[in-house]
């Protein structure tokens, strides 16, 4: 799978936890302070990314993540 079919992934699930429009999210956007997620929001995309791609992540790991392209970077390393 290429980075840009995972980023549109990673994108659709954020469109779809957050209630936002995809067309919102840019690469660079960050999940709390661009994208108004909360924690509980955040544990919720973890779950989300998990499902969407079916891997296991490190949950304190992927905490640290913080922008769309960094999650690119950190699910991609678990493909």
């Amino acid at each position: 799978m290429n980075q840009e079919e995972v980023k549109h992934r990673i994108k659709k699930v954020v469109a779809s936890v957050l209630k936002l429009d995809m067309s919102e999210i840019t690469d660079n956007a960050n999940f709390i302070f661009d994208l108004g997620a909360d924690s509980m929001q955040s544990m919720l995309l973890i779950a989300a990314f998990e499902e969407e791609f079916e891997i296991e992540m490190d949950v304190d790991k992927a905490q640290e993540v913080q922008t769309i392209s960094g999650a690119v970077e950190f699910i991609s390393s678990y493909l």
